[in-house]
């Protein structure tokens, strides 16, 4: 039963499951130093969906709906985000990018369901749209406009999950996400084999030591079944405008977490660009019940 206030445990709670959110940007680097790109993500998500299904019944949903969102979300957007943070775009960035998949989400609303834009979330749109022209503007070695047109297309795939898991109702999100996993692995073991090649596979797993392994669990460990699990658990008690607006932290960890550890540059530009993004999000995230009309006091 959702609850009126937030008590500090779970404020902490959800700012941990953001920080791994962010921070996981630079692991996934981490990985890929040895890891090729499509067989950790085939890892990632043969490890979300075993163990997992013996203890999470599958949701009452129509497959096509679990393979779907398995291909959307697994495939398409975490394939192209792991090919991408390769070598075509810095993880800091790459967290930042990937976040405009709330405007991709809205979009396809508009498109799909007939939904209506509302005038804050057109001028949201519109600063994450310059943010994003100033990463165009400022392609370099660490990102390129492949990486970043990569990215792009991972929102983009990413928002066509949020459709589909939006279609398959009130589910227990945790078990749909185990669960559209098993969909997700035979594509990616067959892209893995064809993008990757065999030689580098074997090479890759012959290579990975105890770090490379840590970071392959971790993307299934902390980042699925920790963190979508408290996500999941913190929306069941709490209004989801008290929760969700914490997602906007998630780029912030993840630059932080890049320059500090990566090295990674901040230059005036990249932070100019971030607040732009962030603002459009805080924007089509707050703007339309700040400016939804109030009530007028009662008539007599």
């Amino acid at each position: 039963m959702p609850t009126a206030t937030l008590p500090l445990r779970h404020v902490l709670l959800a700012l941990a499951v953001v920080a791994i959110w962010g921070s996981n940007f630079v692991v996934i680097k981490y990985a890929l130093h040895v890891m090729p790109p499509m067989l950790l993500a085939a890892l990632r998500f043969a490890l979300a969906f075993v163990p997992a299904c013996f203890f999470l019944p599958r949701p009452a949903v129509h497959w096509r709906n679990l393979a779907a969102y398995g291909l959307f979300v697994a495939v398409g957007q975490f394939g192209l985000l792991y090919l991408a943070m390769g070598h075509e775009i810095s993880p800091g960035l790459a967290s930042l990018v990937i976040q405009t998949q709330v405007f991709f989400t809205l979009l396809l609303a508009v498109r799909l369901a007939g939904e209506r834009v509302q005038a804050s979330q057109r001028l949201g749109l519109a600063l994450a749209a310059v943010g994003i022209a100033i990463i165009v503007m400022h392609t370099d070695g660490t990102t390129t406009p492949l990486g970043l047109a990569m990215v792009l297309a991972a929102a983009l795939s990413w928002a066509c999950g949020n459709l589909v898991g939006k279609r398959a109702g009130p589910v227990n999100m945790l078990a749909y996400i185990v669960w559209s996993s098993a969909f997700a692995v035979p594509p990616l073991l067959v892209l893995a084999w064809f993008v990757d090649g065999p030689q580098q596979i074997a090479t890759a797993l012959a290579n990975a030591d105890a770090g490379t392994w840590a970071a392959v669990l971790w993307q299934t460990v902390g980042n699925t079944l920790f963190g979508y699990g408290c996500w999941v658990w913190l929306l069941a008690r709490h209004p989801a405008g008290r929760i969700v607006p914490m997602a906007l932290l998630v780029p912030v960890f993840g630059m932080g977490a890049s320059s500090l550890l990566l090295n990674e540059t901040l230059p005036a530009w990249k932070l100019v660009a971030a607040a732009l993004v962030l603002g459009g999000l805080a924007i089509n995230l707050f703007g339309p019940r700040l400016l939804r009309p109030r009530p007028g006091p009662a008539k007599p």
